[in-house]
């Protein structure tokens, strides 16, 4: 069994900078692709970075030239450096991995979630 747990969320004001954590643990043989999608209320959930296993990164587009994703391989964790907050930013962000297990099996992935919230 695998589990993400993210860390790093928090209240920050707009300009601020915060960096989000991710580590995966459990029975790992591989990860393919990592992302960290957000959830503002009312709003769906979206994508805000992506990194493959081959470190190739995309973004959306609110966030490009701001955020940052990178991957520690040796670590199984991924990151997201978020400079420049906005209040837009505010949501609920979640970790996503697709990872392969010592069984063979593949699974998708996601953490708990950590709350970032950007005042004014």
């Amino acid at each position: 069994q695998v589990q993400l747990v993210e860390s790093g969320g928090g209240l920050v004001q707009a300009g601020g900078s915060l960096r989000l954590s991710c580590a995966a643990s459990g029975s790992i043989s591989s990860i393919n692709a990592m992302g960290w999608y957000r959830q503002a209320p009312g709003k769906q959930r979206e994508l805000v970075a992506v990194i493959t296993s081959g470190l190739r990164t995309n973004y959306a587009d609110s966030v490009k030239g701001r955020f940052t994703i990178s991957r520690d391989n040796a670590k199984n964790t991924v990151y997201l450096q978020m400079n420049s907050l906005k209040p837009e930013d505010t949501a609920v962000y979640y970790c996503n991995a697709g990872i392969y297990e010592n069984s063979g099996s593949y699974s998708d992935n996601w953490g708990q979630g950590t709350q970032v919230t950007v005042s004014s």
